[in-house]
């Protein structure tokens, strides 16, 4: 273990408090993962960035970990509390395909953000319409006890666990009226364990059940996986802010049910805050919404989003506009070109002994990330270790292993080359570019300006623009 206790702050506590793991040999660590009906959003990723931050540290201080992370493929309503259909049916009616199709379509696209922002994959992907068995046998041991039927299904009474809606701090009016009535529901608070399918529903994913032909409800899932692979109370669990206010404590209700204790199923509850426009919180629902896709699609590297993402605390809101985005590729290039030029010299003088000592900067790396994952007071401390010259070239690239293991920026892989990334529709390649830019300089060594003047505007016709005394020495780049 590094040095500096770690210490996180815990949702249901409203605290910031010393880590301590239940088996330091196996720190268990579950995250909600994507319902797979739809791409996913760059403020739905903002979880999984601070997700893979958490487990990153863990991992760098030594602690063995298993990470699970689900997928929901069935359930999850197009309210986050119990209104609406089925957010998977109803994709697969507006699509035309089969769910199952759909499922697997977004699921690999998820993955793929996943892969594209340098996220590790979790020990276990752990899909929900495998462990429809596993639901059921859960329901049916906590439903004497817990639950109620109605012609609708099977509903958890909220009023049978200790201190419901703790996580949330107490369910005001305001929370409860974000609950749809059903009627004959005993509570506003009370949700779905087993939706039943309506006499003229045409469901795709149905399942027989001691209550009637139908599919779980969404909160189901979560306690069902989490104490399968991970135990009745395991160390962490992590979602979005949205969470905290409706799914998690309904998951808490669930694993008190399942124990007959008052255990919440995780010791931390962990939550990362919105990625906001300045219309708001960024949202499916509301329409138009931006994807990593779209953002590679302008040119932008999808690092510079992470580091966008590190740039701020993962507890506080993170605007994400143009310019942030734009603030957050300038700093990736000048890292990318600050270790290349580290390179080159530490090639160029390989025979040289290594000079200085960088424990002082794994120190205070480990004092920032051990804050609670204080990623934005880590990122400076990167900054001056990489430009310190009194640490040769090769022990800076050494202690760069470090802060790459934490961070995730990838920045001892990464290429001046990688990060120039042609927008769709680009007319030109980065070589094509390389060539014209050749062919300006030999125009402009030769005196010969209209030539130079020529190529700089058939190379912004092109969406190029040509960087002339660009402090980074970047010599172009791609509009936005």
């Amino acid at each position: 273990m590094t040095g500096v206790p770690l210490r996180l702050y815990n949702s249901l506590s409203r605290q910031i408090e010393a880590f301590v793991p239940i088996d330091p040999a196996n720190v268990r660590l579950y995250s909600c993962g994507p319902t797979v009906y739809n791409y996913a959003h760059i403020g739905n990723l903002r979880a999984y960035v601070f997700t893979d931050t958490l487990s990153r540290v863990l991992t760098w201080k030594g602690y063995p970990l298993t990470h699970v992370i689900n997928i929901t493929d069935v359930g999850h309503l197009t309210s986050d509390a119990d209104a609406g259909d089925d957010k998977m049916e109803a994709a697969a009616r507006a699509q035309a395909k089969s769910i199952w199709d759909v499922a697997a379509h977004y699921t690999e696209a998820f993955k793929q953000n996943i892969a594209d922002l340098n996220i590790r994959a979790p020990s276990r992907w752990s899909v929900a319409t495998d462990h429809i068995d596993d639901m059921i046998a859960f329901a049916t041991q906590i439903a004497p006890a817990h639950c109620y039927e109605l012609d609708s299904g099977l509903y958890f009474d909220v009023t049978t666990v200790p201190n419901y809606g703790a996580l949330a701090g107490g369910q005001d009016d305001a929370a409860a009226g974000r609950i749809e009535a059903v009627e004959g529901k005993r509570h506003p608070q009370d949700f779905a364990i087993w939706r039943k399918s309506g006499t003229h529903e045409n469901r795709q994913m149905e399942w027989e059940s001691p209550w009637g032909r139908g599919a779980p409800g969404w909160h189901l899932e979560c306690s069902v996986m989490s104490k399968k692979y991970l135990g009745d109370q395991f160390d962490i669990h992590t979602g979005g802010i949205d969470h905290r206010e409706i799914h998690h404590p309904n998951e808490i209700a669930q694993n008190q049910a399942h124990c007959e204790c008052a255990e919440t199923g995780a010791n931390w509850w962990m939550h990362n805050n919105f990625l906001v426009e300045r219309s708001g919180k960024m949202s499916k629902s509301a329409g138009g919404f931006t994807t990593l896709k779209s953002l590679v699609d302008k040119g932008v590297h999808p690092l510079a989003y992470r580091l966008m993402c590190l740039s701020a605390h993962y507890r506080s809101e993170l605007e994400f506009s143009g310019e942030g985005l734009a603030a957050a590729l300038t700093r990736l290039k000048r890292l990318v070109m600050a270790v290349s030029t580290l390179r080159d010299r530490a090639a160029a003088d390989a025979a040289a002994p290594s000079k200085g000592n960088a424990a002082p900067y794994f120190e205070r790396l480990d004092e920032a990330v051990s804050d609670d994952l204080n990623t934005p007071k880590a990122l400076p401390v990167l900054d001056e270790m990489l430009a310190d010259k009194k640490l040769s070239p090769a022990v800076r690239l050494a202690a760069l292993a470090d802060f790459d293991a934490v961070l995730g920026l990838d920045l001892g892989r990464l290429t001046r080359e990688d990060l120039r990334i042609a927008p769709a529709g680009a007319t030109l390649t980065p070589q094509q570019i390389a060539g014209r830019l050749a062919e300006r300089r030999d125009a402009r060594a030769a005196r010969d300006f209209a030539r130079s003047d020529a190529v700089r505007d058939d190379l912004a016709a092109a969406g190029v623009e040509v960087m002339d005394g660009d402090p980074l020495g970047w010599d172009w780049k791609l509009a936005l």
